[in-house]
């Protein structure tokens, strides 16, 4: 996640400590004090949905799938990635609500010390889930909403489901319950943006986290419905005029870019653009403590059935299953050829991205979309909207030792 609210306009976040080594200069309490050692893990808890959505990386399905892990596998999940030192853990699904035991899952989670955080669609969101939920320990719900209401009804098959997914965040703030948008921009709900993020502010929403789309499960079958570089680059700019306008206002939003790493470098030239060439330094000293994408190393996925995966968009592969040994054995076997590919894959990268003067914060950005459109691992990615000018020549600053990095525990 790279947090144009931060970077542009120096809000303060609880994440500032695990993203950019900043916990110091926060008045927030922090998710963690330095920027994490160990991967925060999305598990999927279910494959089962009451939405069918087009671009659902899970490819989530109405009914239960086989080979759910139980209460009790799930629980010693928790204690696995407990003792390994993952900082967070992301319930998602399909629709994770569609658990009974959830609640009992995320207290189990807050217990033995891995923060719990939620992603759903919302629309199951009562007001007596919502505050189960709270008194389970859950720290943060995302609710997902893809356009106003015709839009994101078409994208998520079901008619009523935004206005499901706003009374299903009505109860989560009632319940005293923190709560963001999840919002993942196509052609399609591009128009949308602004709108979705006025309508939210209004009903108390003070966090937004913009997703690109990338190209696992269903996504896969709308790439066509993608943004086009160009209107990518005027999609990310929007994001970031709106964040800094709020500011300006004195309205403290909290915006995210999540899933491009060529957002890293725009930001950089944005800054320099817009504001100035100090700021654009700063924000260029911050995403290099951030370390760019973090595929195989600061994020991982492990679904219904305990397979982990590179993400939570890339669950085409697995490298092992927890129910055979344990999620760190899994994360720290190099001996998997993919995984020590991508922890070194500025040795691997081609065309632009091999003297890309951004790799150091952008890190060639997402493999798998590479994978998908050009059917090589460590192509470009096909959504990088870098202009040339830009990708190439000298380093943006001559930093020397990042006065930002330097002291930091980050490895």
């Amino acid at each position: 996640m790279i947090s144009v609210s931060k970077l542009l306009c120096d809000l303060d976040a609880e994440g500032d400590g695990l993203r950019y080594d900043a916990a110091n200069e926060s008045t927030k309490r922090q998710i963690r004090d330095k920027k994490q050692r160990r991967p925060v893990v999305v598990w999927n808890v279910t494959k089962q949905c009451n939405l069918y959505c087009d671009h659902c990386y899970a490819a989530a399905d109405t009914e239960i799938a086989d080979g759910e892990l139980s209460t009790a596998e799930g629980k010693a999940l928790l204690d696995d990635l407990a003792d390994y030192g993952a900082p967070v853990v992301l319930f998602s699904g399909g629709e994770p609500l569609v658990r009974q035991d959830l609640e009992e899952l995320v207290a189990y989670a807050n217990e033995v010390g891995v923060r719990p955080v939620l992603s759903t669609n919302g629309t199951l969101i009562t007001e007596e889930r919502a505050q189960s939920l709270k008194d389970a320990g859950l720290k943060y719900a995302g609710v997902s909403v893809d356009g106003l209401p015709e839009r994101n009804d078409d994208f998520r098959g079901v008619d009523g489901a935004f206005e499901g997914a706003v009374q299903g965040i009505e109860n989560c703030l009632d319940a005293g319950l923190k709560t963001g948008l999840r919002y993942t921009i196509t052609e399609r709900n591009a128009a949308d943006l602004e709108g979705v993020v006025d309508l939210l502010t209004d009903v108390g929403v003070d966090r937004f986290c913009f997703y690109h789309l990338d190209y696992g499960g269903r996504g896969t079958e709308i790439v066509d419905a993608d943004l086009t570089p160009e209107a990518r680059r005027e999609a990310v700019k929007r994001v970031c005029d709106m964040t800094r306008e709020y500011h300006d206002r004195g309205e403290e939003i909290e915006t995210l870019l999540v899933g491009n790493y060529a957002d890293a470098a725009y930001l950089v030239e944005y800054a320099r653009e817009h504001m100035s060439d100090a700021q654009a330094k700063r924000v260029y000293e911050y995403l290099q403590v951030n370390g760019g994408d973090p595929t195989g190393e600061r994020v991982a996925d492990v679904d219904y059935q305990g397979n982990v995966h590179l993400t939570q968009f890339w669950q085409g592969y697995s490298l092992g299953n927890v129910r055979d040994r344990s999620f760190g054995a899994i994360w720290e076997d190099e001996s998997n050829p993919l995984l020590s590919a991508l922890r070194n894959r500025e040795e691997h990268l081609t065309g632009k991205c091999a003297d890309c003067r951004y790799a150091g914060v952008c890190r060639g950005a997402s493999r798998l979309r590479a994978l998908t459109v050009e059917d090589d691992l460590f192509a470009p990615d096909p959504q990088c909207y870098l202009e040339d000018t830009e990708v190439h020549g000298p380093a943006p600053f001559d930093t020397g030792e990042n006065s930002l990095a330097s002291g930091s525990s980050a490895d």
